[in-house]
């Protein structure tokens, strides 16, 4: 089998899984080509990715290709974008609230799916989970996020595009006055380019 089928056929989290307020099962989600020269790393898929088998087929995602300047086509295309967030399983709730992405995923499968990618121009780091990976020293989001001009041009650190964010860029109106133009260029630099296979 290849990685991606080894990936997809994981059930490290099974048990784990099945204890949540949710009981369900191990459904890894993640995309992307060995041409793809954009990665988004996030933090792990919700409920309804669990259940639609593609990332960010929610709200946040909405709110993520708002914030990237890409339409759906643009974002799913998987020759020009890799999706790999740090846990590739919805982790499910506990009192109602998600539970964080279980560290054994990362530590199993990160840096071996990392190189699928080989041609990776910029990594959006997304949420404190991908930027305690991706950023080294990175120290809360706020802050991080903060310094985002220390990243370029590879690294922009992104506050989760979650709703329950909406607090969050209303107290930090720099992140869409300042970031956010800055984000959607560099995008539209890296996705203006496929590298062959």
């Amino acid at each position: 089998m290849s990685l991606p089928d080894d990936i997809r056929a994981c059930r490290l989290c099974a048990d784990r899984f099945a204890a949540t307020e949710t009981g369900h099962a191990p459904r890894p989600v993640f995309r992307g080509l060995r041409t793809a020269r954009l990665l988004i790393a996030g933090q792990a898929p919700g409920a309804r990715v669990h259940e639609s088998g593609l990332p960010f087929t929610d709200p946040s995602g909405d709110r993520l290709r708002d914030w990237l300047g890409l339409d759906e086509a643009a974002f799913y295309d998987e020759r020009r974008v890799a999706i790999l967030p740090m846990a590739f399983c919805f982790p499910g709730y506990r009192a109602g609230a998600d539970l964080p992405p279980p560290p054994i995923c990362a530590r199993t499968w990160r840096q071996p799916a990392l190189g699928l990618y080989p041609n990776i121009a910029l990594t959006l780091a997304v949420g404190g989970y991908a930027q305690a990976y991706h950023i080294p020293g990175a120290k809360g989001v706020t802050e991080t996020v903060r310094r985002w001009r220390d990243y370029l041009p590879q690294v922009i650190p992104l506050p989760h595009p979650s709703w329950r964010n909406t607090g969050w860029l209303k107290k930090n109106p720099w992140f869409e006055a300042e970031l956010l133009p800055v984000l959607r260029a560099r995008v539209a630099e890296v996705m203006a380019h496929v590298d062959p296979d």
